[in-house]
């Protein structure tokens, strides 16, 4: 995989609750979101593990903030993760984005 501005950051993986609905689960669809990194919150709505906690940092996420970072699950990520700053990794970043990066020590992106 080459490195680009998101496989070396991961700031938005230990920086934001990531909710979605049940039927992205692995049990409610093939390729989805393994049960196991999602708690249930409601009937309509998970969120995945470690997203909550203090500071946060999703149970799927390896490796070093701001390093070299990559998802345990990448292609079963959920919805929120997918649409999250879609051209990051070509270096343009969003407002969502930035704040992520600072929260972490890290320069916007340009």
């Amino acid at each position: 995989m080459s490195l680009d501005h998101c496989t070396r950051c991961g700031a938005c993986c230990a920086a934001f609750r990531v909710d979605f609905h049940p039927s992205e689960l692995a049990s409610a669809c093939e390729g989805g979101v393994p049960d196991e990194l999602a708690l249930p919150l409601t009937a309509s709505l998970v969120r995945m593990r470690g997203t909550d906690d203090g500071p946060p940092r999703c149970a799927a996420l390896e490796g070093t903030i701001g390093v070299e970072v990559s998802c345990s699950i990448y292609s079963r990520r959920p919805s929120p993760c997918r649409d999250f700053a879609p051209y990051a990794a070509l270096g343009i970043g969003e407002d969502g984005c930035d704040r992520a990066r600072r929260r972490h020590g890290m320069a916007p992106l340009g």
